[in-house]
């Protein structure tokens, strides 16, 4: 049986989406956060295994910028949106995953995202903020799909390269943490597993 260490040496692939305040880890607040488990099927092929989606209350000082917030179109204040503490939302991330890498005996999860060094550089700055000890992801390692939709599809902006691999999208579901991160994670995994197909890899 096929097994997703051995695809990726020993990584795990995870898609990460977040939605922030802004462009500085540091100084600016992540207002959601949202990750796809990858896990292989018994023919070999890349698919979610589970999406976690959690909304975030912006760390005290943190700064949000009124262009990132209409850029999202989240509402801060909108009673649907039930935000969580840096330290709790990381952990609703984190643990699954964790639990994950024992379960296919991956040693490391790794970032798969579009333009990840974003998603990475927040995800660092969170775990730095809140002294979290166990961090299931590489560092600084990723995977990127805007490259790879630019391999594929010639298409590195994520709605056009998911349109061109032939997966639905929806203009006014974009740029939620939840729906960016299934579409990218439909995206990489459409792209894999074509690669499987012209390989055999």
């Amino acid at each position: 049986m096929p097994r997703i260490a051995d695809r990726f040496r020993g990584f795990l692939p995870v898609v990460v989406d977040l939605e922030t305040g802004g462009f500085n880890p540091k100084t600016d607040a992540v207002l959601e956060i949202a990750a796809c488990i990858l896990c292989m099927d018994d023919f070999g092929r890349l698919k979610i295994a589970q999406t976690i989606a959690v909304d975030i209350e912006p760390f005290k000082g943190s700064r949000i910028e009124p262009s990132s917030l209409e850029f999202t179109g989240i509402d801060l204040e909108n009673p649907d949106r039930n935000p969580i503490a840096e330290r709790e939302a990381i952990q609703k991330i984190f643990l699954p995953v964790r639990q994950e890498l024992r379960a296919t005996e991956c040693q490391r999860a790794i970032l798969v995202g579009h333009n990840p060094s974003f998603d990475l550089s927040f995800i660092n700055a969170i775990v730095n903020r809140v002294n979290y000890k166990r961090n299931p992801f590489h560092l600084f390692s990723s995977f990127d799909t805007a490259t790879l939709g630019g391999l594929a599809f010639g298409q590195t902006v994520l709605a056009r390269a998911v349109q061109a691999a032939g997966i639905d999208w929806d203009e006014s579901s974009a740029h939620s943490a939840e729906y960016d991160t299934v579409k990218t994670a439909e995206l990489f995994c459409a792209i894999v597993n074509r690669w499987k197909i012209l390989t055999g890899l």
